[in-house]
């Protein structure tokens, strides 16, 4: 009788491979410029030109062990097949420099297909957002070598909705539903017996729909509608929605989550006359708070432009760009490459979801006028892509 495959999670990370590791992810992504303008305060003055860094920006620990894991497989297994379930992180460079390796990209939305092709004794990482527990058993069952890059503030969540579940509780995410993050976390919302229940609500419009059900105002056909494709299976919104406990996609905006928690939080005490079937834990990644907070005391600073740095995908760059966008220029950009000349410049508009050709305001252009130019990113932007943005910037203002 043949016996059934089984998949092995493998530790990359030993002493000898990561000290490679080290020296080539320095190669690839550092930057001695960037280094300088952090011990200088966050502030590079070249003539006419200030700029003004935030003061956190740019990888976080769970990007950058994600990227270490990632080395140091292709240094661990070196001639096997490998291959990466949709995108390390959403930073277009890094998946670049991944391919870059013979590391095969398994596009994310075609897993199920993809899982056919594979062979044991290949080598499968999985991403920093992580995947579903379905995703997870069908790589068990073809018997590969799994390297898991899943960041530790994601797996938190993943504690929290099982948790829920284990309590009886229904999950309410915070998120994107097709995001790669919050569809591993839903799949968790489950528990361990598959039984829990979850609805994911995306913005204030989702929000208000979910309270107004919650307070017996709502229309099942429309609410199962709306929803659709974000909620568990056989989710029944006259029964799941008696207790709600409240988390969240880790990249998400801190103000926008805690609008939303203290919306439904009031709607169960409106309909309940307390808080006891109300549950709520901070889980925004600790690092995307404190890049939108380093970005707010930034804006302070009387800026002429702003740039924002980053993948056009990457949650936690989009919602930088959504704080700064009303009081600054600002320019959403994944490289230098973006910026054509002073007059025009590739700018991704988080509203059309498309990339457009954008004017810098006329002082910016006033290659005599002192100038604050502004620069931030994501927690998935490699500091080598920050260099190039300000030289590229230093080069057209000379």
């Amino acid at each position: 009788m043949s016996q059934k495959a089984s998949s092995s999670r493998v530790n990359v990370r030993r002493a000898e491979v990561m000290e490679r590791v080290e020296k080539e992810i320095e190669n690839h992504y550092q930057s001695d410029l960037i280094n300088h303008i952090r011990a200088s305060g966050n502030v590079y003055n070249l003539g006419h030109t200030e700029f003004h860094l935030a003061k956190e920006f740019g990888f976080c620990n769970g990007v950058r062990r994600a990227i270490d894991i990632a080395y140091a497989a292709r240094k661990v297994f070196p001639t096997e097949r490998m291959f990466l379930i949709g995108d390390i992180i959403h930073n277009p460079e890094v998946n670049r420099q991944l391919i870059g390796m013979g590391v095969v990209k398994l596009p994310w939305g075609q897993m199920v297909n993809n899982c056919e092709k594979l062979e044991a004794n290949d080598v499968v990482i999985v991403p920093a957002f992580g995947v579903s527990i379905d995703l997870m058993n069908r790589l068990e069952e073809k018997g590969v070598h799994v390297v898991d890059t899943t960041c530790g503030d994601v797996m938190k969540v993943w504690k929290r909705v099982k948790n829920y579940a284990k309590m009886g509780v229904t999950s309410i995410i915070h998120g994107k539903a097709s995001h790669e993050e919050t569809t591993a976390t839903a799949s968790r919302a489950l528990g361990d017996r598959g039984t829990g229940k979850y609805l994911v609500i995306y913005d204030d419009n989702d929000a208000r729909m979910l309270c107004d059900y919650i307070l017996g105002k709502g229309n099942k056909e429309e609410f199962l509608a709306h929803f659709k494709g974000a909620y568990s299976p056989g989710f029944d919104p006259d029964e799941d929605l008696e207790e709600l406990g409240l988390a969240n996609q880790t990249t998400m905006l801190k103000t926008e989550t805690q609008h939303i928690q203290n919306m439904v939080r009031q709607a169960i005490i409106d309909r309940d006359g307390d808080d006891d079937n109300y549950f709520v834990y901070d889980t925004i990644c600790g690092a995307t708070q404190d890049r939108q907070d380093a970005l707010k005391d930034l804006l302070s600073e009387h800026l002429d432009v702003l740039f924002v740095v980053g993948g056009h995908n990457s949650s936690n760059t989009t919602h930088l760009v959504d704080i700064a966008k009303n009081i600054v220029p600002t320019f959403f950009i994944e490289s230098a490459d973006s910026i054509q000349s002073l007059h025009a410049i590739d700018s991704f508009n988080t509203t059309t979801k498309k990339v457009e050709s954008m004017s810098t305001p006329p002082v910016v252009q006033n290659l005599g006028k002192p100038i604050k130019v502004g620069i931030t990113a994501g927690a998935s932007c490699p500091a080598n892509l920050i260099e190039a943005v300000i030289n590229r910037i230093a080069d057209l203002r000379k």
